[in-house]
């Protein structure tokens, strides 16, 4: 059986070109944009020390 990982919304607003350019990305990634969205933050938070490099817990979760 298949467990589903539940998941959050996130509303946002952004510049329409940005949207647009964002669309194309995901397109020449096949990706979705919502997929690429969440790539490209999980590589930012990853970097940058808020998750850590494997999964996505916290580097100081318990």
């Amino acid at each position: 059986m298949n467990k589903r990982i539940k998941t959050a919304q996130v509303n946002l607003r952004i510049r329409p070109e940005l949207k647009e350019a964002a669309e194309r990305a995901a397109s020449e990634d096949q990706r979705s944009l919502t997929s690429l969205v969440e790539k490209l933050l999980t590589d930012h938070l990853r970097e940058k020390g808020y998750l850590s490099k494997v999964g996505g817990e916290t580097p100081d979760a318990e």
